[in-house]
């Protein structure tokens, strides 16, 4: 052997062995549990030499970094049965997965149910995230531990890795991709807490419990390997969450400290890139706004446990997303349905009560405080420390302060009376995600409305693979404005596994023009250019009378005669046919849609129990909806069908001292307070205002000074004439004052 061979042979041995040394965990096979130690850090290799050795220190670790304290787990499930009294929804859970799928499932379409009917898309997808394994998990517990229930969870384990050697997963092209990062990163939550469950189980031996943790190092690798680069949405969020976890309680192996560079390098983006400034999460829903939550909890949570470094951004970031939640909630302590919210089909608001105890227990806020309980939600009990827990027997709760607002970057518009139970409040939906509006509705500049602690006009939950979800993400189930026969969600589409999820691949884009809050009023001012197509101009003006009722005008210009709409939810009785609609609740308190201009008619239709109701103008070229939203309590305070020009508490339609000029000039004033609609000019006494163009105005005299605001949706000129002359120009929201 020549001494240059043996330099070569040398070289490559060495470069062999520092390969090995190098090597990371497969993605495409689960390791078996002798191969378990070659991956471990250097300290621990002749350490934990044999199967008893290491499967004794996983116990280890994991009772001092998981979320709860598997040691104290027989004591906790006996509270957490008392608290939540859950048994019969984890057997009935328990059952259906099992009575659907076999232990040894297949993990690839096509394959059928048990009962022979064929598994979609949608099914794949939940087999994939093994939500349900955790009910049969808590089964076990629950049925004096029948061995069937734990085996199940052990031989379903063992089908999945044994597809995976065997290249029968559905993969990612197909759009159901079992390794996907969000199914995976669900899976791996939903398995971390079942091994917790078990750990402490004879039957859950040690070759079981290094089996279920090779199995986590795959898809460990796997996220690893397959997120190199950012993916806006919930998707990747939810993964690299899980990537996180997993190598925070299982650090003991070599890869985890690249697995957390990266996941945290993700997780760091998304929180830049997704959680807006104002503090709500970019989808704009409040579904996916508590997922994201979720989703940082478990990182933050663990991070804490294990004493290791928190970046000030996610305290921050984290925070903001409870507080953002805060600021769009009702009055009653729930919040409005926005956009995808999946929790309860057709539902008319969101529990938020979960998610705020959890950020009470997380930064001991008494304003979370206020919409917490003295529980967290059930599955959320067991990422929580016991001390954490009993925290919530003495809740420090502080109504908010917040009045109306907006959340400028999601483009939420706040119009709220105060915080007593049954106080008004709107919100306005004026935003479109640029990047990823796949969860958006057909609600641009739609309002959702509620007062007296009933939701006056509704938006409703959706659920993905229900057949009428098109119907539900779309206008015909919002308060919007439309034209002809257009719908604003264009262009729909179902996602490409076929899951039921589907998305417009059209949505107007919207422009805010104006925004102003004060003590007498809210304006909010916007359009968007959803009806372009058909040569139609559009704007919508809010404005919210404080504590009494709001104005909704909606402008439509265009060249050709035109049907215009608007629609309006709810369950409402035409009283004064087309222009007075109303609906009562308990204790007669109800709410009426009063139209000031004339309409041609009212059409009413519905579907799963919900209605609409579509105000139409005769065909014309322009046209203005000038619209009462008038919530009252009790009979006496309604609008008054039977007179011709009615009250509207203490408030008059079409009555001014005030000499005035411009085309159907509207009206509605109280004592020295007048909003104008279609005003040219005005005079009394000394007082003069000459206007360029029609406009809509407010205006309030005191013994000081007389103030106006322009309430257009355009910038107004004109002229003041009194004891001097003025010109002017005011932006949407701006005003004057004029001395007396």
């Amino acid at each position: 052997m020549t001494p240059l061979y043996k330099t070569v042979v040398c070289f490559l041995l060495l470069l062999i062995v520092g390969m090995i040394g190098q090597a990371q965990i497969p993605t495409d096979r689960v390791l078996l549990n002798t191969e378990l130690k070659n991956y471990l850090q250097e300290d621990l290799k002749t350490k934990l030499d044999s199967e008893s050795d290491l499967a004794h220190y996983f116990r280890l670790k994991f009772s001092e970094r998981f979320f709860s304290d598997w040691n104290n787990f027989s004591a906790r499930l006996e509270d957490y049965n008392a608290m939540y009294a859950p048994l019969e929804q984890h057997r009935s859970r328990a059952e259906d997965h099992m009575g659907k799928f076999s232990a040894t499932t297949k993990w690839q379409l096509p394959f059928t149910y048990s009962n022979e009917k064929e598994v979609n898309a949608y099914a794949l997808r939940h087999l994939a995230r093994q939500h349900k394994m955790v009910d049969i998990a808590f089964h076990y517990f629950n049925s004096n531990k029948d061995p069937k229930y734990l085996n199940y969870f052990l031989e379903q384990r063992n089908s999945l890795n044994e597809a995976l050697a065997n290249k029968k997963v559905e993969t990612l092209d197909s759009g159901n991709g079992i390794y996907e990062v969000f199914r995976s990163g669900y899976r791996i939550l939903n398995w971390l807490q079942i091994h917790n469950m078990f750990i402490g189980e004879e039957s859950y031996d040690d070759k079981e419990q290094l089996i279920t943790i090779a199995t986590l190092l795959q898809h460990a690798a796997d996220l690893y390997q397959n997120n190199s680069k950012f993916r806006a949405g919930n998707h990747q969020t939810r993964g690299m969450s899980a990537l996180t976890m997993l190598s925070i309680l299982f650090r003991d192996f070599k890869d985890a400290d690249l697995w957390r560079e990266r996941s945290m390098k993700r997780l760091k983006e998304h929180l830049d890139k997704e959680i807006n400034p104002d503090g709500f999460q970019f989808e704009r829903s409040v579904h996916y706004h508590i997922s994201d939550i979720e989703n940082y909890f478990y990182v933050y949570q663990l991070l804490k446990i294990s004493d290791l470094k928190i970046d000030t951004l996610w305290e921050e970031k984290l925070k903001s997303l409870f507080i953002s939640l805060i600021k769009i909630a009702y009055p009653d302590k729930t919040a409005p349905v926005l956009q995808d919210d999946t929790n309860i089909p057709w539902a008319e608001k969101n529990d938020i009560s979960g998610a705020m105890t959890l950020g009470y227990l997380l930064f001991d806020d008494p304003v979370m405080g206020y919409f917490s309980k003295d529980k967290v939600a059930s599955k959320i009990y067991w990422f929580l420390r016991k001390n954490q827990l009993e925290s919530l027997k003495d809740i420090a709760a502080q109504k908010p302060k917040f009045k109306s607002l907006t959340l400028p970057e999601t483009q939420y518009y706040v119009m709220r009376k105060g915080w007593n139970t049954k106080d008004q409040m709107m919100i306005i939906s004026a935003g479109v995600d640029t990047e990823k509006p796949d969860h958006q509705h057909g609600d641009v500049l739609g309002v959702q409305a509620i007062a007296n602690t009933q939701v006056i006009l509704p938006n409703y939950q959706v659920r993905y693979p229900l057949k009428d979800l098109e119907i539900f993400k779309n206008s015909m189930t919002k308060n919007v404005a439309l034209v002809d026969d257009e719908l604003q969600g264009k262009k729909w589409t179902s996602n490409k596994g076929g899951s039921g999820f589907g998305k417009f691949k059209s949505l107007p884009t919207p422009k805010v023009i104006g925004w102003e809050t004060n003590s007498d009023f809210d304006f909010f001012t916007g359009s968007h250019d959803g009806f372009s197509d058909l040569g139609v101009n559009y704007s919508r003006q809010v404005i919210y009378v404080k504590g009494d009722f709001w104005i909704v005008k909606d402008n439509f210009k265009a060249n050709e005669e035109h049907s215009y709409k608007q629609v309006w939810q709810g369950h409402y009785t035409q009283e004064k046919s087309p222009n007075l609609l109303r609906a009562i609740y308990d204790y007669a308190s109800g709410c009426d849609i009063y139209q000031i201009n004339t309409i041609d008619s009212v059409e009413q239709g519905g579907t799963r129990g919900k209605n609409w109701n579509i105000a139409k103008a005769a065909p014309s070229k322009n046209f203005e909806f000038i619209t009462l939203i008038y919530p009252y309590k009790g009979y006496n305070n309604r609008i008054d069908e039977e007179e011709a020009v009615p009250k509207i508490k203490k408030w008059s339609l079409h009555q001014t001292y005030y000499e005035v000029k411009g085309n159907k000039v509207t009206s509605i004033s109280k004592g020295n307070e007048w909003y104008f609609f279609n005003l040219k000019s005005l005079k009394r006494k000394d007082l003069e205002i000459t206007l360029d163009a029609e406009s809509d105005i407010f205006i309030k005299e005191n013994d000081r000074e007389t103030t106006f605001y322009n309430l257009s949706d355009k910038e107004i000129k004109g002229k003041i004439s009194g004891k001097s002359i003025q010109d002017f120009v005011l932006k949407p929201g701006a005003f004057l004052s004029l001395p007396k």
